[in-house]
């Protein structure tokens, strides 16, 4: 068996050559707005009868979701049904995945407010870590987690589950997993929730920013039927946290986070115009997150974040090409999405383990980890379209 030394060097030289792929990048296909040429939305000068004058920004929320949804970018308005999000009415900005997933288990909750024993969650074992946190953190009962042999959820065994469960039931699906970015059989599974009459839950942090790609979007065939959806931009929409949203497909849902502050949200105040967001997050004191999402879907619109989303998947198939015809390596499977799986041939897991802290302690590469099938496995997850420069010294 080789040495762990050779190991690590074997798996530094193959990811040192992935700077490359970035000659092949298709920028200049990117049609961008200078920010300078951006028109401004002007506001509204409004005088008050105490006299004073206040200034009202006319579109103060961004229309991600909403009645006849248009994502507006580049220039130009999209259809919510060009972009995965046909009839999803409401939405609510978030710190992230976690936060997102933790609120769309609340309203499902009071959805079912005086259901005996409470709303039951159904996960596959592949789910996010948050779910099941969430669910206790809520006060639900144990989460029912369903076989994913595969990597991703079993139909059989969820309508098996759901068969023999009672009371009031959502499944979460996901649509792009921690461990290697595979997607949930949506379609089976929003099916089986209309069957059983369960709530559906997607998980979509990772692999929503597949809707804006004309080329990848049939993967999230199904997410439309969700009755809410976890999307993170800060992941395959390439912004800074905080930059998370849960998408809600019956606005009533978000009716349960209504509160009346009188120094925020005043009566007067709201019906003279100005907005009430109290009613859209469980938090009070918040950045102005959007403004930076907003600012990317006008310069590079829905047509420049899919380019982006494209290279991005091709950085991974290319990757996951080099893995599989080197002999050194080999390559758990193609890339769903932009993370690749892989491992030195004849290396235990405690092997793979140690290359991985070895490439970080010696500052070559930072890489995930990751179990499947039993097996640990090095994850590289491709985050952005320009993955380092085009040559690289020897080492």
């Amino acid at each position: 068996m080789k040495s762990l030394r050779m190991h690590a060097i074997a798996a530094a030289a193959v990811l040192l050559t992935l700077p490359a792929l970035a000659q092949v990048s298709d920028y200049h296909d990117i049609k961008t707005t200078p920010l300078h040429q951006i028109q401004q939305p002007q506001p509204k000068r409004v005088q008050l009868a105490n006299g004073m004058v206040i200034f009202l920004m006319e579109d103060h929320e961004l229309p991600l979701i909403g009645g006849g949804a248009r994502i507006r970018g580049g220039g130009r308005d999209v259809p919510a049904d060009k972009s995965g999000l046909a009839g999803l009415l409401g939405s609510a900005w978030r710190t992230g995945g976690t936060e997102s997933n933790q609120l769309a288990l609340l309203l499902a909750r009071e959805a079912h407010h005086g259901a005996h024993g409470g709303v039951r969650l159904v996960h596959g074992a592949n789910a996010h870590h948050s779910l099941h946190r969430a669910a206790w953190l809520l006060g639900l009962p144990d989460p029912v987690v369903v076989p994913a042999p595969a990597g991703t959820m079993d139909p059989a065994a969820l309508d098996e589950a759901l068969t023999k469960l009672c009371g009031p039931l959502i499944v979460a699906a996901t649509a792009g997993t921690t461990d290697a970015g595979l997607i949930d059989p949506l379609p089976e599974i929003a099916d089986l929730c209309a069957t059983h009459g369960a709530r559906l839950h997607i998980d979509a942090a990772y692999g929503g920013g597949l809707l804006f790609s004309d080329r990848h979007r049939h993967k999230l065939d199904g997410l439309q039927r969700a009755d809410t959806i976890t999307l993170d931009l800060h992941k395959l929409g390439w912004q800074p946290v905080a930059a998370g949203l849960l998408a809600v497909k019956n606005p009533d849902d978000l009716a349960v986070l209504q509160h009346h502050a009188d120094y925020l949200n005043a009566d007067d105040d709201t019906e003279a115009g100005l907005p009430d967001l109290l009613g859209r997050s469980l938090r009070t004191t918040r950045r102005p997150d959007i403004l930076k999402i907003a600012v990317t879907l006008k310069t590079l619109g829905r047509e420049g974040l899919g380019a982006l989303v494209d290279q991005v998947c091709a950085r991974a198939a290319e990757f996951a090409d080099l893995i599989a015809t080197h002999p050194g390596f080999e390559l758990y499977d193609r890339p769903t999405i932009s993370t690749v799986l892989f491992r030195p041939t004849e290396a235990t897991d405690d092997a793979v383990a140690a290359v991985r802290r070895t490439l970080l302690h010696q500052g070559r590469a930072v890489l995930g980890r990751a179990t499947l099938d039993g097996r640990r496995w090095l994850k590289a997850t491709l985050p952005t379209p320009t993955p380092g420069p085009t040559t690289w010294p020897p080492s």
